[in-house]
């Protein structure tokens, strides 16, 4: 049976764009159960003793209920470099558990400290992230990603990014890429387009 999972974040007490991880929750029992009500983020999570200082990632995984749920502390990883790197897989509006594809994009990176995913020409993501390039006037995001992620869907509908279809062949027109999820906020990791490598 397929697993789903929401990664939130939690600072100092406070949980993050939850609204958004409960409306992916919803999709996804759309899709594979609808005859049942969906697994209550708000509720799950404030039936747990939760720490009140520090950053931390609280792993939700579920199907038709919840299966588990993790808080731990949350380090990022350091990111300074991008490998191009070809994929198939499909774009979708839930997070699955499984991440083969992912990590067999992933184990391609040969130096660089991840992947910077190509679907047909276009660039999607990172193996963790969503991206938005900037050109020197706007933060551009590609308009099929292959997560749609609950800090893009926000930074979106704030006017902060601008949804397009970005050729990897366009990377020349642009100054710098954002990478960002639920755990890492729009602006904390920035690096310059010549970090990515073909």
């Amino acid at each position: 049976m397929c697993r789903f999972v929401e990664s939130i974040k939690l600072k100092d007490g406070v949980f993050y764009r939850l609204q958004l991880h409960q409306q992916r929750v919803n999709k996804a029992f759309e899709a594979f159960y609808p005859t049942e009500e969906p697994v209550n983020i708000v509720k799950t999570l404030f039936q747990t003793v939760f720490p009140q200082k520090g950053l931390c990632k609280c792993r939700l995984v579920y199907n038709s209920d919840l299966q588990s749920l993790d808080i731990a502390p949350y380090v990022r990883r350091d990111i300074r470099s991008l490998k191009l790197v070809e994929t198939k897989q499909e774009s979708l509006p839930y997070k699955q558990e499984d991440r083969t594809e992912f990590n067999a994009a992933f184990a391609q990176r040969g130096g660089c400290d991840d992947v910077l995913l190509v679907k047909d020409g276009l660039l999607t993501d990172t193996s963790y992230c969503n991206i938005a390039f900037y050109d020197g006037e706007n933060w551009c995001t590609p308009r099929t990603p292959l997560l749609y992620g609950v800090n893009r869907k926000q930074l979106i509908s704030e006017g902060k990014l601008v949804e397009k279809d970005i050729k990897a062949t366009e990377l020349m027109n642009f100054q710098y890429i954002s990478l960002f999820n639920a755990m890492i906020e729009f602006g904390e990791l920035q690096l310059d387009v010549s970090a990515i490598i073909s």
